[in-house]
């Protein structure tokens, strides 16, 4: 048995249902159409990843859709916010044997294999592998044995996550990876040559 597993939490794409700060800006079509295009990118870089891999639905396991079930193990979210979500996660993973465990959102267009395969290194000598967004949040959370505290307590989606996370950790050995910029608001990709072509209905308008 493979005893990595990367775990991937992702919201069933649908209209007006997900991005929706960044939908505020862009509107609910443009931002089903980001978010689309950000999961074929988070397969991309997790398919060839030599590790176990399951994928975590927020709200109904989808068949035939883009995680191919051959290569992807799919599972229901479960928990009234995000902590407890990634707690029963983690937990179902290192019941079933799991001793390195990884977690990935599923929009990150700044992240890609080797990235994953540096965490998945890092954590065989650290007890916890970390990788802060730029928004005070993190984009991959990992760890070789559960702690339940770092996922309670936390203000989910706001500017304190990573720092109030940090706290729990501090008998730890921790490892950062380097900062990265995941994808909820206009300005995230305002700039960004990879969504200009999501935009240009907006530009038009604007």
């Amino acid at each position: 048995m493979n005893k990595d597993l990367l775990i991937i939490f992702t919201r069933n794409p649908e209209l007006g249902k997900v991005k929706t700060r960044l939908a505020a800006t862009v509107g609910d079509a443009s931002a089903l159409d980001i978010y689309t295009f950000l999961l074929k990118h988070t397969v991309v870089i997790t398919k060839e990843l030599a590790v176990a891999k399951q994928v975590h639905y927020s709200v109904k396991i989808r068949e035939n859709d883009l995680w191919d079930e051959a290569v992807f193990e799919k599972k229901q979210q479960h928990g009234d916010d995000l902590g407890a979500r990634m707690l029963y996660a983690f937990q179902q993973g290192f019941k079933a044997g799991y001793q390195n465990i990884i977690i990935i959102g599923s929009d990150m267009l700044d992240l890609d294999q080797k990235d994953l395969e540096m965490a998945f290194s890092a954590l065989k000598a650290n007890d916890i592998v970390i990788g802060p967004a730029e928004d005070g949040g993190y984009y991959l959370l990992g760890m070789k044995q559960l702690k339940p505290e770092i996922f309670s307590n936390k203000k989910w989606g706001t500017g304190t996550v990573l720092k109030d996370t940090l706290k729990d950790l501090k008998s730890e050995l921790v490892y950062s990876l380097p900062l990265k910029n995941d994808v909820d608001l206009y300005e995230d990709i305002k700039d960004n040559e990879a969504f200009r072509p999501f935009l240009k209905t907006k530009e038009k308008t604007a």
